[in-house]
């Protein structure tokens, strides 16, 4: 058995890190987590041990998209935090028999600080956003440094993209944060076609962003709600509560219907348009849909991962601004769509609804853009059970290392 930490910097980051942390742990190593940004939830919710003391920022450590968002990270001094959290990564780093870097420069350069080896997972990175990956300095110098014994990418384009350049072997083995999306969850009742809305989960972006999301809604054909053809699913965080959401929502000429039976979710609705209002229920939402509309980042990237077409609708950011939303259609591929428009005005509004419903009329009889989903969701995500083969990886790294070290590494298997 070794001590491994996992090192990452996001929370989708810390999402693949906590799957991939329960493979190890099934492997019987001993596994904790220093999250560089948030509070490491995905970590917590999987019963992996979170080291020292957590922040979260408004920012949600997506700062660097504008000059807004630097200042914000500045100010509310999430430098400082990263140099803290740094320091004790140093101070502990000795406890470990490997660093397991999930993310980008950032955990790489305080992996490479700690002076121990180090395997990495580049799920930050990839060859579809330019056509050739140009890794920040130092990146590139660093990740041939023999200390990084094993490095894996997010998709195969990558991979063989980063094995020219850094003149040894990428792998591709998958992303484990499909894992969990890809295990069937209970399906929702029969309706003819069902549309998952996706606001985000950053506060308070998301809040701007399921107004945004409402206004589409609004100019969605009525008929389809009163002929019961169409079925919205929201999926929430639980911190979005009922009293905030009703708030919220009011303001906007939204009524939140609730049941007598406390544990039942509750329905928006105005007029004939109705939305179930789901919590914990976002894998089920991704797999019962037949389309997304999105204003995510790993979300969107499990719906592509799953064969789904997805609507974008950019934001205010810091997150899903118009930038952001451009990126992700480079990086996951013709099945990801967004309309023309000023993000936020009445013509993107329009052209959302518009081709919303145009694909959900398509999705079901459109056989070129069905098998084109399906083809972009091996191409980019890969397929399931990356976690475990990520986890086997790591095991075989650690066996090598025992059999040719002396001294404590003797120990670790």
């Amino acid at each position: 058995m070794a001590r491994l930490l996992l090192l990452s910097n996001g929370h989708g980051e810390d999402l693949s890190g906590a799957l991939l942390g329960k493979a190890l742990t099934r492997l019987n190593h001993e596994v904790d987590a220093l999250p560089l940004v948030g509070v490491g939830s995905p970590y917590v919710d999987r019963k992996i041990a979170v080291l020292g003391k957590t922040k979260d920022f408004s920012t949600g450590g997506l700062g660097y998209t504008s000059w807004q968002g630097r200042l914000t990270e500045f100010f509310q001094g999430q430098i400082f935090y990263l140099l803290k959290r740094f320091w004790k990564l140093i101070l502990i780093a000795h406890q470990y028999d490997l660093i397991i870097v999930i993310g980008d420069i950032v955990p790489i350069i305080g992996a490479w600080l700690t002076n121990r080896p180090i395997v990495t997972y580049l799920v930050a990175y990839s060859t579809h956003y330019e056509g050739k990956l140009r890794l920040p300095w130092p990146c590139k110098k660093l990740l041939r440094n023999k200390r990084f014994l094993n490095i894996y990418s997010r998709d195969q384009l990558t991979a063989e993209d980063l094995s020219e350049q850094l003149h040894r072997r990428v792998e591709f083995l998958g992303n484990p944060f499909m894992d969990d999306v890809l295990t069937p969850c209970p399906r929702l009742s029969e309706i003819k076609y069902r549309i998952g809305l996706i606001p985000g989960s950053r506060f308070p972006e998301l809040e701007h962003n399921l107004n945004l999301m409402l206004s589409v809604i609004e100019l969605l054909p009525e008929d389809r709600f009163t002929k019961n053809e169409l079925s919205l699913d929201l999926a929430l965080v639980p911190k979005l509560d009922n009293f905030r959401l009703k708030k919220l929502t009011n303001q906007h000429g939204w009524e939140l219907e609730e049941t007598s039976n406390h544990s039942a979710e509750p329905v928006l609705s105005r007029g004939h348009y109705r939305i179930n209002v789901r919590r914990e229920a976002f894998i089920q939402i991704l797999q019962n849909s037949d389309l997304l509309l999105s204003m995510a980042g790993t979300a969107t990237e499990q719906a592509v991962g799953l064969a789904k077409p997805v609507v974008q609708l950019p934001g205010s950011g810091p997150q899903f601004t118009e930038n952001f939303a451009e990126a992700q259609r480079r990086l996951l591929g013709p099945t990801v769509f967004c309309a023309d428009g000023v993000p936020g005005g009445k013509l993107i509004l329009r052209n959302t609804a518009e081709l919303t419903m145009d694909l959900i009329d398509r999705i079901k009889e459109d056989f070129d853009l069905q098998q084109r989903c399906k083809r972009q969701a091996k191409l980019r995500l890969g397929k399931g059970g990356s976690g475990d083969r990520i986890a086997k990886a790591i095991n075989n790294q650690l066996l090598l290392i025992s059999s040719n070290c002396s001294g404590r590494t003797e120990r670790i298997i």
